[in-house]
């Protein structure tokens, strides 16, 4: 069986594989613009504030694994078109030669682009994204100059928040923006998000929320010196902007089915509206257990389940993928944030009657010396009690904790369900009256 991969990422690796590894008789081809693969880009503040020695690490797979495997692979090669009735690829190399793959299966991994603002400036230099690893590369370089001091972030998702740490770590002057009244706005409730609002400004980080970028102001040498906001402006050095991503499914044509958002529309295998085409990953939606409908939540971990999903089915396996809840985590200056399943502002805003609970407690009983507080929120249908989400923060390491709701929410458990679950008990670990349990309980 002929395979074209287009993709060689996180998804796309996943699923070369599964193929390569599970299934016999597969002639795969796997293409890829960049000139690298594997890269995780989770790593990218970590190499960039000096908390791990370099980026070697940060690719997990290598082109000549694949090629001993029997794959063929094309980096730094950019795929024109897909010729769907005739099942055919066409991609352009480095070197301007032409290349026509033909296939019995296409899979999709195309993944995500960066949103560039637009407002005037945006074409700058000293304007920075965070999605390849040759864009972190270039990051680091220049933050190596020591008249880059006042730095700007335009955005406070995951990626914002990292990077503003990691460039604080690195002696700048970070300002960190942000259009919503908090930062992590898309992934906790505000209540917890504030804790990571104080958190950064206790480690010097100008945090400004509810304020936004309307202008990019540069030198007479193109260079950005200056930043325009709704409520003023700033000298800066250098920009990070990490407002977000959108799906990259370009080659969909009028071919291919899309999202609401324009990612690949799939089923529960992967499959799009094409028997022969698969899309996994970044461009491709996914199904949401906490929304029970389909969604779109861009996660490496998503990607990776996603292509051992479509890689089964190609290789005469069926599988479906168990949806998901959007499971996530963050560590700041050792301040632990994970959250799965929806918020109660995304609740509302999909139209669910939504109730929840917040608890605070010690993760140990109070005579272990070295102790940690625990803030807890679960969120569930006022109607059904069916849970829908957890939040929980720490300087404690809780994250363990968030796959038990990851999986009550992916088995559509009450939270009444949870409220007498068997929790072990000893000093080393937990209390006698466990947080999760006891916030369960308390549900109305």
């Amino acid at each position: 069986m002929k395979v074209v991969l287009i993709g060689t990422n996180h998804a796309g690796i996943a699923a070369a594989n599964t193929l390569l590894d599970q299934y016999e008789g597969i002639d795969l081809v796997m293409i890829d613009r960049n000139s690298n693969l594997s890269y995780l880009g989770c790593g990218t503040a970590l190499w960039v504030g000096r908390q791990i020695d370099g980026y070697d690490k940060l690719f997990y797979a290598k082109e000549e694994d694949f090629k001993a495997k029997g794959a063929q692979i094309y980096l730094e090669t950019t795929v024109d078109r897909v010729d769907y009735e005739q099942q055919q690829v066409y991609a352009t190399d480095q070197s301007g030669e032409v290349h026509v793959f033909d296939y019995d299966k296409l899979i999709l991994a195309t993944g995500s682009l960066p949103i560039t603002p637009q407002i005037p400036g945006n074409d700058l230099e000293g304007l920075y994204f965070l999605k390849l690893f040759q864009e972190g590369q270039a990051l680091d370089h220049a933050l190596q100059d020591p008249a880059v001091e006042s730095v700007a972030v335009i955005g406070a998702g995951y990626i914002g928040v990292e990077i503003a740490e990691a460039m604080q770590r690195r002696g700048k002057k970070v300002t960190l923006f942000d259009a919503a009244s908090t930062t992590l706005s898309n992934y906790y409730d505000p209540e917890f998000a504030r804790l990571m609002d104080q958190n950064l400004k206790d480690h010097g980080i100008d945090v400004r929320t509810d304020e936004w970028a309307e202008e990019y102001i540069g030198n007479e040498d193109g260079h950005v010196c200056g930043l325009k906001t709704n409520r003023g402006e700033y000298s800066v050095d250098l920009v990070v902007n990490s407002i977000g991503f959108i799906p990259n499914a370009s080659l969909a044509g009028d071919h291919l089915k899309t999202f609401d958002n324009g990612a690949y529309l799939v089923d529960r295998t992967f499959k799009t509206r094409d028997d022969n085409v698969y899309a996994i990953g970044d461009c491709a939606n996914n199904y949401s257990n906490a929304l029970q409908s389909d969604s779109y939540i861009a996660l490496a971990s998503n990607a990776v389940r996603s292509g051992i999903v479509a890689a089964h089915n190609i290789g005469g396996t069926h599988l479906e993928g168990a949806g998901i809840q959007g499971s996530n985590g963050i560590c700041i200056y050792d301040f632990k944030m994970v959250s799965t399943g929806l918020s109660v502002k995304a609740a509302k805003e999909a139209g669910i009657d939504v109730a929840y609970v917040d608890y605070e407690d010690l993760q140990f009983p109070n005579f272990i010396p070295e102790n940690y507080t625990v803030k807890i929120r679960l969120t569930y249908d006022r109607a059904t009690r069916r849970l829908l989400g957890a939040q929980l923060a720490s300087e404690y390491d809780v994250s363990m904790a968030i796959h038990m709701f990851s999986l009550a929410i992916q088995e559509e458990l009450t939270i009444d369900k949870l409220s007498l679950l068997d929790i072990f008990f000893l000093p080393h670990f937990n209390q006698p009256y466990n947080y999760m349990t006891v916030a369960a309980l308390k549900a109305e």
